[in-house]
């Protein structure tokens, strides 16, 4: 069992006196599961378990009524090994989108005050709470106001490190190293880059994280992330509306294509040829909505706030978790970035991997460009001002941001990120940083 952020949510939330059953929603495979069961069984004396997709005759539970002690004597019939008590029992709902009745018996439990609940969602975005294989499940009411809702992402790059061996006191110190911006000792300089190298390859998603820790064979790796992939492409046919099945596959597929160009904003003619962005919007929508991409929104100036600059029909797409998106691309492809070429594939990898780190990071994503030539490739409020982050060039100066700092008056920059296959320096405005580092740029 891997040690994961969202354990200090959970506990959080049982401390709190108020708290509501758990709705923990996410990308399928994210490990949600594995993290719900691994905390309920360690503070509850009693865990029931109910797993909506592996057992589907479970929704009679919930049927005709949601009546607390009714539900609990349908489960004990059906499930005499349960065992219920009140005070110490956590009842877990896996998969609930499969069985909206019972997220709307959340109220009730909630009411009822003798249980603790923990749900997980993997298409809670997307289909909310209606099962695929009943059209009933529409007059099933959403338990507004009776639940805690948190999200949990595949394995962040701090989670990899935990994983791998590296502690508090090593991230610690390169805590020290950007704070005070002195380059990081070249051994451990060293060692990072490559856990770097290998997590752009292995991503996030626990069951490959386990399976290249354990074989260090890429081809396993890739065989896991290429079912996960393929899980993806099932969930689509299932869950979305017929006329959207199609289009949501054709969106996906497109990724790839997408960020191989040069101005990588997405755009719905490579989708398919002459594709319209209002035939598509809704099925890049669902993808986004399971959880599967972050969109990348390109701002009208470089000022804070980035969200109210946005533009909303100008936007990049990122797979969340770059382990996936680099499975979807052609053999060999690892094996050049485990050499420490990422800047393969006209920069895509390595932009990828900053929008896995910081969408992993809860962080909303944005960048500039604009048609005279400036492209910054990230914006992010850092320090509590709008800062670029440059995460294209190994060397040199980029022109763009070089422009931008070049010109306050127009741009209102003051500083700026670069993060590339280099140690930690100053140069005047930029700060130089490695890749690895991304995930400290927490300040706000």
């Amino acid at each position: 069992m891997y040690r994961r952020k969202i354990e200090e949510i959970f506990h959080s939330w049982i401390n709190d006196a108020s708290h509501k059953p758990l709705v923990v929603k996410g990308v399928r495979q994210c490990g949600k599961t594995s993290s719900v069961l691994d905390f309920a069984t360690k503070h509850f004396k009693n865990v029931v378990y109910l797993d909506f997709r592996m057992h589907p005759d479970y929704k009679r539970f919930f049927i005709p009524n949601l009546d607390v002690d009714s539900i609990i004597m349908r489960i004990t019939a059906s499930l005499p090994n349960a065992q219920i008590s009140p005070g110490n029992t956590c009842f877990i709902f896996d998969e609930i989108q499969d069985c909206p009745q019972a997220r709307s018996s959340l109220k009730y439990f909630h009411l009822d005050g003798r249980y603790e609940v923990i749900c997980t969602g993997s298409l809670l975005g997307v289909h909310g709470y209606k099962s695929p294989n009943n059209d009933d499940d529409e007059s099933w009411s959403v338990p507004v106001g009776f639940e805690d809702i948190v999200e949990m992402y595949p394995m962040c790059f701090e989670e990899w490190l935990w994983a791998n061996g590296i502690g508090e006191n090593h991230v610690d110190y390169l805590r020290n190293c950007l704070s005070g911006e002195i380059p990081v000792d070249e051994a451990i300089h060293s060692r990072f880059r490559e856990l770097l190298h290998q997590y752009a390859i292995v991503g996030g998603m626990p069951e490959v994280v386990t399976t290249f820790l354990t074989t260090k064979q890429i081809g396993k790796t890739l065989s896991v992330q290429r079912r996960i992939i393929d899980d993806y492409k099932t969930d689509m046919i299932k869950y979305a509306s017929a006329s959207d099945k199609s289009r949501i596959r054709e969106c996906f597929e497109s990724i790839p294509n997408q960020l191989a160009r040069e101005y990588k904003k997405f755009t719905y003619s490579v989708v398919r040829p002459g594709a319209r962005g209002r035939d598509y919007e809704g099925s890049l929508q669902w993808i986004e909505d399971a959880g599967i991409i972050h969109r990348c929104y390109n701002t009208t100036i470089t000022e804070l706030p980035l969200d109210g600059n946005r533009i909303r029909n100008e936007f990049k797409v990122y797979m969340a978790d770059i382990g996936l998106l680099v499975s979807m691309l052609e053999d060999g492809t690892q094996a050049s970035i485990l050499e420490g070429n990422l800047l393969t594939y006209k920069g895509a990898i390595f932009e990828n991997l900053v929008a896995d780190i910081f969408g992993k990071m809860g962080r909303k994503l944005y960048y500039y460009h604009k048609d005279g030539g400036v492209e910054l490739d990230f914006l992010i409020r850092y320090k509590g001002e709008c800062t670029p982050v440059e995460c294209k060039a190994r060397t040199g100066n980029s022109k763009s941001l070089q422009t931008v700092l070049s010109h306050p008056e127009k741009y209102h920059v003051n500083q700026a990120l670069k993060l590339g296959d280099y140690n930690v320096g100053r140069d005047g405005q930029k700060l130089t940083l490695p890749m690895y580092m991304a995930f400290l740029l927490t300040g706000l």
